[in-house]
Order: structure tokens, then C-alpha cells, then sequence
């Protein structure tokens, strides 16, 4: 089986960035606050490397579609659409997180981070899902432009 190399990269930085939310996590529930710091501003240029590695993609090669049998690609599209929708709510959740807690903003920052942090991991969870399905279980349908290979069509 040959993976591509540029989802299966981003897929990567997406995974480490959920494992480093869950150590910063850790590290603040122990009262570390620099190191705690460090690694969620690590986790989040791995988001950001994630997210830059998709929209290039998306940008210049397009999306590919699914693969799998017709009978339920349904099922994938409602849960891709999930993951995106996740996806999003985590993304300006997390960047209102991190800057929440660069500027010292302590009530809003402990308030939406704990939900921020969730939202991430199944966010990172649904997303290593999407590419298991997408390269791994079933090869990949036509790599088209993002609008067809969700909605379907030529």
C-alpha cells in the first residue's frame, strides 16, 4: 500500500498537536505554567503546520474524494462534515485560547480551555478517521476540487 505523503504528513501534525494539548494539559493541572505555555504554543504550530499543509493541498492539487463502497459514502459525508464542522469550532476556539492566555486574560483563558482541549482531541480523533477511511481502509476516490469530493459529483 502506498500512503500520500501529503495527507499522511498532515494527518501527523494533527495527531501531535491533540498528544501535546494533552500534555500541556497535564502540565497545568501540576501548576508547571512556562512549561505548560511552551507546549500548547508547540501544539498549536502543529495545527498550524496541519492547516498550512491542507490549504496548500486543497489550493493547488484539490481534495480527494471517498473511495469506499456507494453504499456508505453517506455515512462518510455526514461524518466528514462533522469533522470539519468540529474542526472550525476548534480552530477559533483554540486561537482564542491561546491568545486568551498570552495576554494574561486568566478568566476567559481557563474558562474555554478546558472545552478548547476536548473539542481538539475530537477534532484530532475524527480527523486520523477521516484519513484512515479516505488512504488507508479503501483507496481514494479522484482527487477533484474540495466542493466535489464532499458534495459528490463529476
Amino acid at each position: 500500500m502506498s500512503l500520500p505523503i501529503l495527507p499522511t504528513i498532515s494527518t501527523f501534525f494533527i495527531a501531535l498537536s491533540a498528544i501535546f494539548v494533552a500534555i500541556g494539559w497535564a502540565q497545568i493541572k501540576q501548576r508547571k505554567v512556562e512549561k505548560h505555555k511552551k507546549t500548547m504554543l508547540l501544539a498549536g504550530v502543529f495545527a498550524l503546520t496541519f492547516f498550512i499543509i491542507y490549504v496548500s493541498r486543497t489550493l493547488f492539487i484539490g481534495n480527494t474524494a471517498f473511495g469506499g463502497p456507494d453504499d456508505i459514502k453517506i455515512y462518510y459525508t455526514v461524518f466528514l462534515i462533522f469533522h470539519i464542522c468540529l474542526a472550525t469550532t476548534g480552530a477559533v476556539f483554540g486561537i482564542v485560547s491561546i491568545v486568551s492566555g498570552l495576554k494574561n486574560n486568566l478568566k476567559l483563558h481557563r474558562k474555554i480551555g478546558p472545552s478548547t482541549s476536548i473539542i481538539w482531541f475530537f477534532t484530532a480523533i475524527t480527523g486520523v478517521a477521516v484519513y484512515l477511511l479516505l488512504y488507508v481502509f479503501y483507496s481514494g476516490g479522484p482527487t477533484t476540487s474540495v466542493f466535489k469530493a464532499i458534495l459528490g459529483g463529476e
